[in-house]
């Protein structure tokens, strides 16, 4: 496949070869089950890999100490999260309308 004949948009998915998919899942499979398959202090979320996975390489520190910094750092972070997952809905909104 050349990259001139991929579209723009959703219907680039159409575009994209069935073994490309089954790399794409077997990726994100692996790196669920062997990277992020543990939660730190029973949080969820928490795999204690630390910002970009640094942690886990031993590149960063501890984290945030102070609880009520941290407990607003992750109210910050989980609401950044779900402004983003409003966003790419709207742009898939508009490019499955306006194509």
């Amino acid at each position: 496949i050349k990259f001139s004949e991929v579209p723009n948009g959703l219907s680039a998915f159409s575009k994209v070869p069935s073994l490309g998919w089954l790399q794409i899942v077997g990726f994100a499979g692996i790196v669920e089950l062997n990277v992020y398959n543990e939660q730190v202090n029973d949080e969820p979320g928490n795999y204690g890999a630390g910002f970009l996975g640094l942690r886990s390489i031993g590149f960063m520190n501890a984290g945030i100490a102070d609880p009520e910094v941290r407990k607003k750092k992750l109210n910050a972070e989980l609401a950044n999260g779900r402004l983003a997952m409003f966003a790419i809905i709207g742009m898939f909104f508009q490019d499955g309308l306006t194509g």
